[in-house]
């Protein structure tokens, strides 16, 4: 895909990714973001750049005193360049959702999981000229999104929040946001959140028991949290978060290339369950996406987070 991309190298990539999932067992698949890919921004993978470069009112080209406005906001040193430049009143533009779904859902007949990007971290990506406030900007983000995934018909949506763990001062309009995004979902609700994985480095800091009034108060079905890479030490706090809230368990680690053995896998499971109870949890999967690690890691790591399900269950 990356050495000659078209339409054509995207589907036959995207059935590659999701029969990979199929073939080893996974249970909710996902299209590996695929049609975000961007050869010319591949330290984000499209994780920012593919849901704000399309939208009306927002501006591509970025300038050298842009570069030097964004370079000020200090909670984003890890990026040179914003995304975008924000001048107007933002519409959906050419943004289609719906579209991409569709894509992969044509490729798979299995449940099937589609992600994005939440309106706390692409508000703080792009430059704004227009809203005055990280907050507005984020609910101008949030309604545009809810608009488009309230027509996706996905078993899961979830929805990622990687810059907010390091920032727990703004959970208050962060959790205002993303709620209006999880509002619009027909099927199920999630909400990811970790602590960075850029050339597979932790790029903030911080901790769960700081998010327990954030987590607690989302509109979702379960939160998927960074856990195999942090170690265990959490779990006490999270039994704080409400009880309706379930847990999609991070029991693989995607910063290493270590594969885990099926036993690790397992009492990583058993170890949550003893502390949170076995109900509350949803789903087992990796930390976060494996879009930094080589193929054949990834692809061992997908094998090992089934069989580690499997011995967990004693099948």
């Amino acid at each position: 895909l990356a050495a000659g991309p078209s339409e054509q190298t995207l589907e036959d990539a995207m059935a590659v990714v999701l029969k990979t999932q199929e073939r080893a067992g996974i249970d909710l698949v996902a299209d590996g973001e695929l049609s975000r890919f961007d050869v010319n921004h591949p330290e984000t993978n499209g994780m920012i750049d593919y849901f704000v470069r399309p939208l009306s009112s927002s501006r591509s080209e970025i300038t050298r005193d842009d570069a030097e406005e964004f370079s000020r906001d200090a909670g984003m040193a890890y990026r040179r360049k914003p995304a975008a430049v924000v001048e107007g009143a933002l519409a959906e533009g050419s943004l289609d959702l719906p579209g991409d779904f569709a894509a992969a859902r044509s490729l798979t007949s299995c449940p099937l999981k589609f992600t994005l990007t939440g309106p706390h971290m692409l508000a703080k990506a792009v430059l704004d000229h227009h809203y005055g406030s990280l907050p507005e900007l984020s609910f101008a983000l949030a309604d545009i999104m809810a608009s488009q995934v309230a027509q996706l018909d996905a078993d899961v949506v979830q929805v990622d929040e990687a810059n907010l763990p390091g920032h727990p001062e703004e959970a208050e309009w962060a959790l205002e946001g993303i709620n209006r995004f999880l509002d619009a979902v027909g099927g199920t609700a999630a909400v990811h959140l970790c602590f960075g994985n850029y050339g597979g480095q932790t790029i903030q800091q911080g901790s769960w028991d700081q998010l327990i009034a954030y987590l607690s108060g989302l509109h979702c079905d379960h939160v998927l949290l960074e856990m195999a890479h942090r170690g265990s030490a959490e779990l006490v706090h999270l039994k704080e978060v409400d009880a309706d809230i379930r847990f999609g368990l991070g029991v693989v680690d995607i910063k290493s290339n270590v594969v885990e053995t099926p036993d690790l896998i397992a009492a990583r499971i058993d170890e949550t369950a003893g502390h949170l109870g076995a109900e509350r949890i949803a789903y087992v999967n990796p930390d976060c996406g494996f879009w930094m690690l080589k193929r054949s890691v990834a692809d061992r790591k997908i094998e090992a987070l089934v069989a580690g399900r499997d011995r967990y269950l004693g099948a």
